[in-house]
């Protein structure tokens, strides 16, 4: 028997397998992610968009880690927290985000 194995990204952007799948979804070019039941993203897998730069995480942790940000509509909370943290110029520890704000 196989065992069956999942593709996730580490903190590094770098996909790995995984035997545990991802418990959230992302989307690789708007660095966002959210729950894998999250109503915009399957709105959006629907319409036959969004479903070649799905990535996904263990857990949020290292979703952040990675440089995403939460999805407002599906982790409100979290991304009120994130928006919060952003206008006071922390921005979770991912230096390229922060390089990209000195340059301008």
């Amino acid at each position: 028997m196989t065992k069956k194995s999942w593709t996730l990204l580490d903190a590094d952007r770098k996909p790995y397998q995984s035997a545990v799948p991802g418990s959230l979804g992302g989307h690789r070019r708007q660095r966002t992610y959210g729950r894998l039941t999250c109503r915009a993203a399957n709105q959006a897998i629907a319409r036959g968009g969004y479903v070649k730069h799905r990535v996904f995480f263990l857990d949020e942790r290292t979703a952040k880690a990675a440089g995403y940000r939460p999805c407002a509509v599906c982790m409100p909370a979290e991304y009120d927290a994130w928006q919060a943290n952003r206008s006071r110029g922390d921005f979770g520890g991912d230096s390229t985000v922060q390089d990209r704000t000195k340059r301008r």
